[in-house]
Parts: C-alpha cells; sequence; structure tokens
C-alpha cells in the first residue's frame, strides 16, 4: 500500500502563535493561565497545554476575578474584553491575525454604510466572535441560500469565515452576487485553509480513500473531508490512530493521508506507522514559512 501524504498539512501560522502564546504566558507568569474556549480545536493540543497548567473554560464569567487569560485564536466578539476589563482580567489575545482582519474590514464596510454579509457556518466560534464587531447576516453554505431581506441596490459588503471550503464558498458568494448590484467581496479563506484543500483535491485522482486527520469540531478538518468526498472518494475524519478502522483500508492500494491546521503532525505519524505502507509519497503544494508576531510582552520568553 502506498500514502499520498498532503503538503501542506498540519499547524498553520495562527495556530502555532496561539499555542506558543499559552506556553509562554505559563513560562513567564506561572499556572494557571485561563484560556477562554479551546485554544485551538484538537484535543491534543488543549489536554497538553492543561497538562502544563492551562485551564479551559467557555465563558469569561468562570474566570476568578484578577486572573490571566488567553482568548482563543477563533477570534472574540468585544462583549468578552468588556467582560474581562470588568473583572480585572490580564487579556492576551491569541486570536489569528487573519482573523482580526476580517474583524476589521467588517467595521471598516459598516462604517462606510455597506450592508454586511457573512458567509459562514453557524455556531462556529469564530463566526461568534466575527458577528460580534457590528450587524451582519449570515450565509451558510449547509442551510437553502435565502437573500437578506434588502432592496436590491442596497451596497454589500461580502466577508468570509477563515476555514471554509473554497469551492462552497464560491457557490455562496455567486449567490449573493446574483441578488444585489452592488456588492463588494473580500473572500478571507486562509491560505492554509486553501493549500490543504488544492493539496486534497491533487491527491484525490490518485487515491481510492482518504484520511483527514483532526478533531470532529474542527471547521477546516471538516471542510477537507468534505473536498475527499466531492471528489468522489470515501473520506473519514479521524483525531488518533485509536480511531483508524482498518477494514476502511481492506483491498486499497492507494491511501491519502492529510491534517487539518490545528493538527499536530505527530498524530499523522503514528497513523502512517501503524499502517506501515510501502511507500509515502508527498503531494501538494509547498510548505509554508509564514510566522505571526507574538504579544509584546511575550516575545522576551522566546527561546
Amino acid at each position: 500500500m502506498n500514502v499520498y501524504l498532503g503538503v501542506p498539512r498540519g499547524f498553520c501560522a495562527g495556530v502555532v502563535r496561539a499555542i506558543d502564546i499559552v506556553e509562554l504566558a505559563l513560562k513567564k507568569y506561572g499556572s494557571p493561565v485561563y484560556v477562554k474556549h479551546q485554544i485551538v480545536h484538537n484535543p491534543h493540543v488543549v489536554n497538553d497545554l492543561e497538562s502544563k497548567g492551562a485551564i479551559t473554560v467557555e465563558n469569561v464569567e468562570e474566570i476568578p476575578r484578577g486572573s490571566r487569560v488567553v482568548f482563543s485564536a477563533h477570534g472574540s466578539a468585544p462583549d468578552d474584553f468588556v467582560k474581562a476589563k470588568e473583572r480585572g482580567l490580564d487579556v492576551l489575545d491569541a486570536t489569528c491575525p487573519l482573523v482580526i482582519r476580517v474583524h476589521n474590514e467588517a467595521k471598516k464596510y459598516d462604517r462606510e454604510g455597506r450592508k454586511i454579509i457573512l458567509v459562514g457556518h453557524k455556531g462556529h466560534q469564530e463566526v461568534k466572535g466575527t458577528t460580534g464587531q457590528t450587524d451582519m447576516e449570515i450565509v451558510d453554505d449547509r442551510e437553502p441560500y435565502n437573500a437578506p431581506k434588502w432592496d436590491e441596490s442596497t451596497p454589500v459588503a461580502v466577508l468570509t469565515q477563515t476555514t471554509l471550503s473554497v469551492d462552497d464558498t464560491e457557490k455562496s458568494i455567486q449567490n449573493i452576487q446574483n441578488s444585489f448590484g452592488d456588492v463588494l467581496v473580500r473572500n478571507d479563506l486562509c491560505y492554509a485553509t486553501t493549500n490543504r484543500q488544492i493539496a486534497v483535491k491533487e491527491i484525490s485522482g490518485h487515491v481510492e480513500v482518504f484520511l483527514v486527520v483532526g478533531a470532529q469540531n474542527s471547521s477546516n478538518c471538516n471542510r477537507l473531508k468534505d473536498v475527499a468526498e466531492a471528489n468522489g472518494l470515501p473520506a473519514f475524519l479521524i483525531n488518533s490512530v485509536e480511531e483508524l478502522d482498518m477494514s476502511w483500508l481492506e483491498g486499497v492500494s492507494n491511501v491519502g493521508i492529510t491534517s487539518g491546521a490545528s493538527t499536530p503532525d505527530s498524530l499523522v505519524k503514528e497513523i502512517i506507522d501503524f499502517i506501515k505502507p510501502d511507500k509515502v509519497i508527498e503531494m501538494g503544494g509547498e510548505e509554508e514559512n509564514i510566522t505571526f508576531n507574538l504579544p509584546m510582552e511575550l516575545r522576551e520568553q522566546e527561546d
């Protein structure tokens, strides 16, 4: 059996930055450091940080007054920052800079008088943070399209969640453009989302089944599974070798493997080691070399 391994895969720059912020905060300030929402959507990452002294909570109100908190990579609504200030919390913001860009776009286009549509998945943490920035409507590609009840001449700005399907997002944008005459589109899908989906598409023509390594609550991991299925393959989202069902690979000569932007590469290695393929063929694009700056107060802690 051959493994076709996606390039790039695994941690993106925003995830690396978020994990580093928690680890460096623990190093500088000691335990506990609270984390509002899972720092990234992977339980292995969360459990590792909690073993070092991080405490994950879902709401600012759960954090003891005067404590230190890291806001997760997915972004937070302004209300969370207000609540944190009221509780005297020291906030380290681990929001991905590409998500912050979406927040800034939302406020900019609102000031310019445009109605805002966010293409995103309702209930996802990133969408909660973005919709908290200003008034906007959500178009969810998992639901039948319904245009907001605005006049066709209404000036509209379209923003997107960063971790969606490239193809599904394009369909949603086309629907919106067909509904309104003045549509400004800022397709905010991040480089990591796009690059990993391109690799899956390329590999799909060479394999009979696809394994995506990542957590069930990870949007970008689920989209990788969707892309493989859209290319006619059975695809399975697993977060560890323990979740691998070898019956999926019976009679299979070539299997595709990739991982989402919040998945440690060690999990991929464990699965490949367990399968013991004859060959591992890397396919896709080039490795990413993007980095994001840490908050100023933590830069001195870097090795």
